[in-house]
């Protein structure tokens, strides 16, 4: 059959008669393009001597703005890069949405492959144990979920669509409906569809990010979606090379922002990243019509704060493309506009170098504070005597990810990680085995159980908690035996959770149980069974087993040392790394020597004190020329696209590093308050400079008492406010408060307070200090007018408002609206704008009074012996603050120079830094870097130093 077939067909084609029929075709053909000419506009088709052409109207965007100091270092800008892209060119049908997904996830495996990164601006990550978890919480998350779900507005969220857990929103996404991210076939229907199914939960994350991107196109044909934004020459050619198998995807050229010194500037600069939802589109396009969902847009800090200067103007084309997307033709070309550059206030070197020493002297405070001792007991001394033991230190290196857990069990892994592997193994089985004896057969009280088992079974309800399965808005808080759980601790976590199901508390949908169905005792098992398979392998649990292996010499503290070797965490001469491994440096010595050094720095250790920051500014003008916030992050990392796993790692990083602890990080004040109370006192006509009020020691005239930092010690005595302020008399300023509140009715603490708050104001304390990135709002105390005097009550301000405050003391009453921004200029470096601080108000106030309050501020530092050898006069306050009874205390710093003409005011914290003394200490080498007064050499010296182990509080 098929061989007479074959006959025929060839006879057709050599007749005249199949000759005719192709000349005609073509002739045919060839008319009809002739007479309709068919051209059409944004992407339709048109034939043209047989080959497909495709117009696409594009746009070009301008190149970013450059970033630079005031000294016109350059901070911020552009590199060129090539970016991989896929459009949308599927047409539709039943396997559209598995061909385009499996386009997707090949082109995201040629993309690692050459260890490049894909994009991430999707609001759902993983975290260390491979759960999903949302990136944003409160209205950002609202908006979130209302776009995933197709609403223009939050109001229009259900309560379920509300309630979404990140793996409804991942199931939701990847289902038939939506982008239908799972292998299926032909037998396949919606019911039996598995939403990721044949991808692990990190592949299908990345499918969905493209997906969701590409969907805020609106799927528009020969929109472009970026799916990695800086790839290297390998991945082009990889992807060039197999362009016929990879539909849509193309490689662009195009821009990536880059940061100069990112650590040091990251929270002033912030990072740009691509518009994330509706509301934010629509907030940029109420200052420029021109944004699109796909716009690179400044995202924190002055990134975001100047995006209207730094955005560019958009340019367009039209180009014509063959069918294999070769362009063929350019037309129309409208050049973009590059972005303005704009030049910060802030100085570049002094930045960098204030951050290098706030970290050395956080680390000496470490070094001084840590001991070789198993234990210590902080509830049994004053916040200034607490010490840190160097099995705190072990510990740590586990919880804040510094030993890296899971390469413990990996097939690379040395020596001392496979030995503590093992010993962790075992450990698990006996802890698992316990605890499934304590709560279901022991059942013992928790009081009764000793501190590592109430660890565990306090983990245990807290993570039913976390998981809603015990439903918090349900407990009755008043319930006894609620009270006998958390308070009385007279039952067991059994008892408890038994009682929670007996009151319908729970919510079991996650267990896969009818409870219409169940009795009390099975629900209870499906809870534990479920709850200590999630802990099998939960990280936060596994670090408690660890701790707790740490404490009992399971692992040893040279296993740790050992392992941070293994792993590479640290980088040791080979003399010093076989003196380790041999045995001949004890743990102790081998983890102070790192310290020391710097391997193992603050914020890595995450351990009080990790964080600081200082703010200093120009008196005479307004100007911020030093912003540090310590610790820092690298913004490389999160411009052009999130790198998740650096993201989820800041996310899970304890010492929180994403917090400008200059702008956001709010604390009681302490005694550097007292100047204000003091203003209020002298303009009120409550003192004058020669008034004097006696320490006793205790100030009786309110319940309870209140003391002097002094007391026990002995008393101040006879003192005016010049000394009042050198002494940092706390009974001075109780009887200044007393009086403030004091009327013919008697002593009221709100009237106290109403006329401190006049003068916290005035000095800039109950508003933003004017800097152009994010900051916290001020609390000015709302408690206590007398103890508030001293800085205590409920007061909390910013470092970068505590900057301003001093600011205007050194300045004798100016307040600024601080300001981050020097000048912007186009790209030419043409002046568009010349920036300069506002002035908010002026203190005017008779000029003896600002002398007592200079003079009790120089008085301060010329009593302390640590500037005893200063070459320049300074003026200052000290501060200590409590926060915590367990905790070291605050240390703050204020001060300017130079005393007789000041330049500069520097406020400095160090948050749980023990005493101001290490805060005035950290300050005193910075006024030396500033006034070069020292050799930089020998105020950053790259290690940590021993202090002077301060025991008391002096102020």
């Amino acid at each position: 059959m098929f061989e007479e077939f074959k006959e025929k067909f060839i006879e057709l084609i050599l007749s005249r008669t199949f000759v005719l029929l192709v000349v005609l075709t073509v002739l045919f053909g060839s008319l009809i393009y002739r007479v309709f000419d068919l051209q059409i506009v944004h992407g339709e088709e048109y034939l043209n001597s047989f080959e497909t052409r495709i117009k696409k109207e594009l746009t070009i965007d301008g190149t970013r703005g450059n970033i630079y100091d005031r000294n016109g270092n350059l901070l911020a800008y552009n590199e060129l890069a090539h970016a991989v892209k896929i459009e949308d060119v599927y047409e539709s049908g039943r396997y559209k949405n598995l061909n385009l997904n499996t386009t997707i996830y090949e082109t995201i495996k040629i993309i690692e492959s050459n260890n490049d990164k894909v994009v991430s601006d999707f609001r759902i990550a993983l975290d260390k144990d491979g759960e999903y978890y949302f990136t944003v919480e409160g209205t950002s998350l609202n908006r979130f979920l209302a776009d995933v779900y197709g609403h223009s507005s939050i109001n229009d969220l259900t309560v379920k669509e509300k309630t979404s857990t990140p793996d409804d929103v991942i199931e939701y996404l990847c289902g038939w409906d939506r982008f239908r991210i799972g292998f299926y076939n032909d037998n396949t229907k919606k019911d039996g569809f598995i939403p990721g199914n044949g991808y692990s939960r990190s592949e299908l994350l990345k499918i969905l990010n493209v997906r969701y991107d590409m969907n805020n196109n609106s799927y528009q044909k020969y929109i472009s979606t970026t799916i990695a934004s800086d790839v290297c020459e390998e991945t082009v050619a990889v992807i060039m090379e197999n362009n016929n198998e990879l539909p849509g995807v193309s490689i662009e050229e195009g821009t990536i922002r880059k940061y100069v010194d990112p650590v040091y500037m990251s929270n002033i600069l912030g990072y740009t990243g691509k518009v994330s939802s509706t509301d934010e589109l629509t907030s940029l396009q109420e200052i420029n019509v021109n944004y699109t969902i796909n716009d690179t847009v400044g995202k924190l800090g002055v990134e975001k704060s100047m995006e209207s200067y730094l955005q560019g103007k958009k340019g367009s084309e039209t180009i014509f493309v063959n069918s294999v997307g070769k362009t063929t033709e350019v037309a129309n070309y409208i050049e973009p506009i590059a972005g303005n550059d704009i030049y910060l206030t802030i100085d570049k070197d002094l930045q960098v170098a204030v951050y290098k020493m706030l970290e050395e002297h956080l680390a000496s405070i470490l070094y001084t504070k840590i001991i070789n001792a198993k234990e210590f007991d902080a509830s049994a001394v004053s916040a200034s005597k607490i010490m840190i033991p160097i099995y705190d230190v072990y510990i740590a290196l586990f919880n804040n990810n510094v030993i890296n857990i899971d390469h413990l069990s990996e097939d690379d892994a040395k020596e001392n990680e496979k030995a503590v592997y093992d010993r962790f193994i075992t450990k698990r089985e006996q802890v698992f085995e316990r605890l499934r004896n304590e709560l279901y057969d022991k059942k013992t009280v928790y009081s009764d159980l000793n501190t590592e088992y109430k660890v565990y079974e306090s983990y245990i309800v807290d993570r039913l908690y976390q998981e809603n399965i015990i439903d918090r808005d349900l407990v009755d808080l008043t319930d006894k035996i609620y009270t006998a759980w958390t308070i009385d601790e007279s039952i067991s976590a059994y008892e408890y959770i038994n009682y929670c199901i007996s009151m319908n508390w729970i919510d079991v949908s996650k267990l896969d149980i009818d409870t219409q169905y169940s009795d009390s005792e099975k629900i209870y098992n499906y809870m534990i069974n479920y709850i200590l398979d999630e802990l099998y392998k939960d990280k936060g649990f596994i670090k408690k087993i660890i701790t707790y292996m740490i404490k009992g010499d399971e692992i040893s503290g040279s296993a740790i040392c050992r392992i941070l070797i293994e792993q590479n965490v640290v980088e040791l001469d080979e003399n010093e790394e076989s003196k380790m491994m041999s045995g001949a440096t004890t743990a102790y010595a081998f983890m102070m020597a790192r310290i020391k050094n710097l391997d193992i720095t603050p914020a890595m250790l995450a351990l009080d004190p990790c964080s600081a920051s200082c703010v200093i500014t120009d008196v005479n003008t307004g100007d911020v020329l030093c912003l540090v916030s310590y610790p820092g992050f690298d913004n490389n990392m999160l411009a052009n696209g999130v790198d998740p796993e650096y993201y989820a790692a800041l996310q899970e990083d304890l010492s929180t590093p994403m917090i400008n602890y200059a702008t956001r990080h709010k604390t009681a004040p302490g005694s550097t308050f007292k100047p204000v109370s003091a203003t209020a006192g002298l303009i009120e006509g409550v003192i004058n400079t020669g008034s004097r009020f006696t320490c006793t020691g205790l100030f009786d005239k309110v319940a309870p008492p209140a003391a002097c930092w002094i007391y026990g010690k002995g008393a101040h005595g006879s003192l005016n406010v010049s000394e009042a302020i050198k002494h940092s008399c706390n009974m001075f300023f109780y009887e200044l408060g007393y009086q403030l509140g004091s009327s013919p009715n008697g002593y009221s603490s709100d009237y106290a307070l109403s006329r401190l708050q006049v003068y916290a104001d005035a000095y800039g304390l109950t508003d933003l200090s004017g800097v152009e990135i994010e900051e916290s709002m001020p609390s000015f105390s709302t408690t206590d007018g007398v103890r508030s005097a001293i800085g205590q009550g409920s007061h909390s301000y910013t470092t970068v408002g505590l900057a301003r405050y001093c600011t205007a003391l050194a300045n004798s009453g100016t307040c600024y609206n601080l300001t981050l921004l020097d000048r912007v200029t186009d790209r030419s470096g043409n002046l568009l704008k010349d920036n300069s601080a506002t002035i908010r108000n002026e203190i005017t106030m008779d000029p003896s009074y600002w002398r007592a309050i200079h003079q009790g501020m120089r008085a301060v530092v010329e009593s302390r012996s640590d500037y005893e050898d200063m070459k320049i006069k300074v003026a200052g306050k000290t501060g200590t603050a409590e926060e915590s009874r367990n905790r070291a205390n605050h240390a703050l710093f204020i001060c300017y120079a130079p005393y007789d003409s000041p330049q500069i005011a520097v406020a400095t914290r160090i948050a749980y830094g023990y005493s101001s003394t290490y805060a005035a200490q950290a300050t005193k080498d910075i006024l030396n870097y500033y006034f070069k007064t020292e050799d930089e050499e020998d105020l950053i010296t790259g290690q940590a130093q021993e202090l002077d182990n301060v025991t008391t509080v002096t102020d």
